[in-house]
C-alpha cells in the first residue's frame, strides 16, 4: 500500500491525491448504525436504528435524532461523541442567526454551516475529521428539504438517502419504493421497512427511531407508542 506513509497525516494528500484520514472516517460512518432519510411531497422523514450496547442501558437515555431548531431536526451514523459536538455548533449557529436576524435559519445555510466546520477539521492541524456523517431533516420557506453532509464537509441535496451499515441494500430499496408524490405517512412506511430489510432481531418502537417534520415545520421525534402503531400498519 503506497498511500501507508501518509495515512496518519491528515494534511498531507497521498501521491494519488488522497486524503487517506478522511477515507478512514467514512470507513468509521459506514461501520455504524443504519439511518436513512425520504423526502416526501409533504414533509420529511428520519430514521435511525438504535442498537443499545447491552439490555441494562436505560434506552430513554439514547436519543440519536436531534432537534437543531424547531423546524429541523438530524440524526447521524458513526461515532455518537463526534455528533454531539456537531450538534452543539449547529444549534449556537442557528440561534446566532435567530438572534440577528429575528428568523429561523433556512434548512440550507445551516448545513452549510455544520459542512463548514466539518471541511475546517479536514485541513487543520493537530486535528482529526469528524467520524459521522449526518442526515438534516428540515420544512422552511422552499418547502420539505433532505441533505447528507459527510466527514469531508461535502453536503447534497437529496430526495431519500442512506447511511451506515447495510448502506448499498437500503438504497436499492429506496431506489425502488421511491415516489415523487410520497405522502408523509408513505415515507414513514417505507423507512420501516428498509431499516427492516437488514435489521438483526426483532424490529420494534424501542430499538429504532424515527423523526418527521410535515406542513406544520414542526420537527418531533416519534414515541415508542407511534413507531408500534406504523409498524402494525406495515406488517
Amino acid at each position: 500500500m503506497g498511500d501507508s506513509q501518509y495515512s496518519f497525516s491528515l494534511t498531507t494528500f497521498s501521491p494519488s491525491g488522497k486524503l487517506v484520514q478522511i477515507e478512514h472516517a467514512l470507513t468509521a460512518v459506514g461501520s455504524g448504525q443504519t439511518s436513512l432519510g425520504i423526502k416526501a411531497a409533504n414533509g420529511v422523514v428520519i430514521a435511525t436504528e438504535k442498537k443499545l450496547p447491552s439490555i441494562l442501558v436505560d434506552e430513554t437515555s439514547v436519543q440519536k435524532i436531534q432537534l437543531l431548531t424547531p423546524n429541523i431536526g438530524v440524526v447521524y451514523s458513526g461515532m455518537g461523541p463526534d455528533f454531539r459536538v456537531l450538534v452543539r455548533k449547529s444549534r449556537k449557529q442557528a440561534e446566532q442567526y435567530h438572534r440577528l436576524y429575528k428568523e429561523p435559519i433556512p434548512v440550507t445555510q445551516l448545513v452549510r454551516e455544520v459542512a463548514a466546520v466539518m471541511q475546517e477539521f479536514t485541513q487543520s492541524g493537530g486535528v482529526r475529521p469528524f467520524g459521522v456523517s449526518l442526515l438534516v431533516a428540515g420544512f422552511d420557506d422552499n418547502g420539505p428539504q433532505l441533505y447528507q453532509v459527510d466527514p469531508s464537509g461535502s453536503y447534497f441535496s437529496w430526495k431519500a438517502s442512506a447511511m451506515g451499515k447495510n448502506v448499498s441494500n437500503a438504497k436499492t430499496f429506496l431506489e425502488k419504493r421511491y415516489t415523487d408524490d410520497m405522502e408523509l405517512d408513505d415515507a414513514v412506511h417505507t423507512a420501516i421497512l428498509t431499516l427492516k430489510e437488514g435489521f438483526e432481531g426483532q424490529i420494534s418502537g424501542k430499538n429504532i427511531e424515527i423523526g418527521i417534520i410535515g406542513a406544520d415545520k414542526k420537527f418531533r421525534v416519534l414515541t415508542p407508542a407511534e413507531i408500534d402503531d406504523y409498524l402494525g400498519e406495515v406488517e
